[in-house]
């Protein structure tokens, strides 16, 4: 997976806060960060791994590249991820300061074509001065590696493969074929037999001069 780890830029967090920063004593409850991909590549998002550092929610925007009116490329931006929950009581420390991976199948839409993503950080709690994420890593959808190769099924070199066991063997079909036969006539047997007791050397109940004289 490390191959798959997309080289982008990531910027410093950005507070988001109302009135002016510099006469505002106050906390400000939410910063985000924007990271910007390689604008020469489709960029399809497989998933994003972090470490938390005393955040509480994250929200996710991805900007995409769309089909617009007359077939025209726009730009367009779309929420994959809302308010998701990192730490489970924001006064507290748990999961402050855990790593955390959301894969695609986490959002709410198949997250291709992303030119930029913005990761919004919320901690509604006034005790920690600072929170941010750290360590973060985007993965990329390779669609045409996966295709040629599932990922829980490694190919196998010659050695490794299995061997082809059904050389020399006849067709399963005529296999099934003659038993179906053998199956019919041994139910037709059964059926036509009877109870009766037949002797050795009795015919019709009398014996045979000439093969009494073996006894």
């Amino acid at each position: 997976m490390a191959d798959n780890c997309i080289a982008c830029l990531i910027k410093s967090p950005v507070a988001l806060q109302s009135g002016d920063l510099k006469t505002d004593s106050s906390k400000p409850g939410v910063f985000v960060i924007e990271v910007t991909f390689p604008k020469e590549r489709i960029t399809n998002i497989e998933k994003i791994t972090f470490k938390n550092y005393y955040t509480a929610f994250l929200t996710i925007r991805l900007q995409q590249r769309v089909s617009g009116e007359s077939d025209k490329t726009v730009l367009k931006w779309k929420t994959c991820l809302r308010n998701m929950c990192l730490m489970s009581n924001p006064h507290t420390e748990n999961g402050s300061q855990d790593y955390f991976s959301i894969s695609k199948q986490q959002m709410l839409f198949e997250p291709n074509d992303v030119m930029t993503m913005r990761l919004i950080l919320r901690q509604p709690s006034p005790v920690w001065v600072n929170f941010t994420l750290e360590d973060i890593k985007v993965y990329e959808y390779n669609i045409n590696k996966n295709q040629e190769q599932g990922p829980w099924l490694p190919k196998l070199t010659p050695s490794e493969q299995p061997l082809n066991l059904s050389d020399g063997l006849p067709d399963p079909d005529v296999v099934a074929s003659s038993v179906q036969q053998m199956w019919v006539l041994t139910e037709m047997v059964q059926n036509n037999s009877t109870s009766a007791r037949v002797g050795r050397f009795d015919v019709d109940g009398s014996y045979d001069v000439n093969m009494l004289s073996y006894i």
